[in-house]
């Protein structure tokens, strides 16, 4: 990997290493490497060329996928934590921040500073593995993982090998019913912590790049599954879980647009009965479930394809890029291997101890768990569509729970929320956190309108209302005289005064006009 950087750096006749930058802006300390044009240009050229060369007859066979391949599916899933401070410095990490503005020596791998570690990752990681239903280990260590990049300042990565932190979990997820339902169960090979690299900013001719410094020690998670998944569908679910997850446990935001979960996924096929795997390709770039998915099946389908037409040693193990655009994967890098990072003990961080008291501590302090609480859903009578949308996302489950503590049904309660005021907070690009309607005041309007006070149309009314500008069930309908009159001998009086003041329609109708049923149910 390491020449293949150097080529499309510009390197001077004489000096022993590319040409690099540091240099002080505004208090800011910006790197720049430069890269020649004409090396530039070559190389987006060739890749080019041979890519569309394969793409355009890959995509008549897309939809062609023969029942006798089996697809073998692992993710790799970098989590980034929602610590106030990076992993082994006291540096604060803050999205869209100016480059190079949240750096200090630690963080640019400057000669003689120490790292130290952050005792909130730990609780984080122990929380995951819990969650992950995955056994703990009570002594696990730090390792230097080396390689080269620029966005790398030290030259290795600390992260754990040999001694995860976690290990032999699962994860439980529910298929949407649009994907043909079902429970599946994922295994969980390992939850280690590490630190992040950095980002380059590429320029847009390509001549050079600069590295921005801010996320580099931003502390990891990282969660490897078991090659458990078939398709697209169940990888992507499985990464919508694990996402729903971290989120449920507070210890990500897992917003994939801002790189805080990001997904590697690692694909190979093999015949139908073989019991060998097949070579795996990495795919990354990422940035949404759907591209997980899109990008699995269009690899699928190039494996397959290449078997079909008795070219399978052209699978190779590698590093391929999705292609948002194309609609296809590109090849990146040859992968590499172990042996490749150069693992050793990390030698300025102890070892990580934990007792069974904090272990425990932590375990009782979990919250009800996605996959729990879709299980009590479904006790309730609820639809799997209804327990979905109420479980997905944390916030709306509570609300959900808070207005049942009041005695609404759950059937009504479910119906409130996934239609009006769903579509409310879609229109109006606002969370359930930022509706004005308290659980309170849904569940008093849910039983104004079983109480037969008001009728459901009316109830609408009142919901927008609160939903928009808040107030209570009671005042609004005192307010605007919203009473539902029930009493039958009331409504006897209405229905013969429109009567008597409508003689021409009553003659119409008596004529055989038994439209205007509807006429005298408005005026009534």
């Amino acid at each position: 990997m390491a020449s293949s950087i150097f080529r499309s750096l510009q390197v001077h006749p004489f000096m022993l290493y590319p040409t690099t930058f540091l240099r002080r802006r505004n208090g800011v300390f910006h790197l720049t490497t430069k890269a020649t044009q004409s090396q530039t240009d070559t190389q987006q050229r060739q890749p080019q060329t041979k890519v569309s060369s394969s793409n355009s007859t890959q995509s008549k066979k897309l939809d062609k996928i023969p029942k006798d391949y089996e697809a073998i599916i692992g993710i790799e899933t970098h989590v980034q934590l929602s610590t106030l401070t990076k992993a082994f410095c006291g540096c604060p990490y803050s999205y869209g921040s100016s480059p190079n503005s949240s750096i200090c020596p630690i963080c640019m791998g400057l000669p003689g500073a120490l790292p130290v570690l952050n005792s909130k990752i730990i609780d984080f990681a122990v929380k995951l593995g819990l969650a992950l239903n995955c056994n703990l280990a009570f002594k696990s260590k730090f390792d230097r993982k080396q390689y080269f990049y620029p966005d790398l300042p030290k030259g290795y990565q600390i992260s754990q090998f040999d001694v995860p932190i976690a290990t032999a979990g699962f994860l439980d997820v529910d298929i949407p019913v649009e994907f043909g339902g079902g429970h599946k169960r994922f295994g969980i090979t390992r939850v280690h912590m590490e630190e992040d690299a950095g980002k380059l900013l590429h320029a847009e001719n390509g001549n050079y790049s600069q590295v921005d410094l801010n996320r580099a020690g931003v502390p990891l998670l990282e969660i490897v599954s078991e090659p458990d998944m078939r398709n697209g569908i169940e990888a992507a679910e499985y990464a919508a879980e694990l996402q729903r997850l971290v989120r449920y446990l507070g210890v990500s935001n897992g917003n994939m647009q801002e790189g805080s979960l990001r997904c590697d996924v690692n694909v190979s096929i093999r015949p139908i009965g073989q019991s060998k795997f097949g070579t795996k390709v990495e795919i990354k770039n990422l940035n949404s479930f759907s591209s997980v998915s899109r990008a699995i099946d269009f690899e699928i389908s190039r494996q397959v394809q290449l078997h079909s037409q008795g070219q399978e040693d052209q699978i190779v193990q590698e590093t391929r890029l999705w292609e948002e655009g194309s609609q296809r994967t590109i090849t990146m890098r040859k992968k590499e291997g172990l042996a490749d990072y150069r693992y050793f003990p990390e030698p300025d961080l102890p070892a990580v101890i934990l007792s069974q008291e904090y272990v425990d501590g932590i375990k009782n302090s979990l919250p009800e768990l996605p996959e729990i609480k879709r299980r009590r859903y479904e006790q309730m009578g609820l639809s799997m569509q209804d327990v979905l949308f109420l479980a997905n996302d944390k916030n709306i489950a509570e609300f959900f729970d808070a207005t049942l503590a009041k005695g609404a049904d759950s059937k009504l309660v479910a119906n409130w929320i996934m239609s009006d005021i769903a579509a409310f907070m879609k229109n109006e690009k606002l969370t359930i956190n930022e509706i004005k309607l308290t659980p309170e005041e849904l569940s008093e309007l849910i039983a104004s309108i079983k109480g037969g006070t008001i009728s459901g149309k009316i109830g609408k009314e009142i919901l927008f209302e609160l939903l928009a500008k808040g107030g209570t069930v009671k005042e609004l309908i005192q307010k605007k005289d919203l009473v539902q009159i029930a009493d039958p001998v009331e409504i006897e009086k209405m229905v013969d005064k429109v009567i008597v003041e409508n003689p021409k329609q009553v003659e119409q109708y008596r004529g055989g006009k038994t439209k205007l049923q509807g006429f005298f149910a408005g005026q009534v």
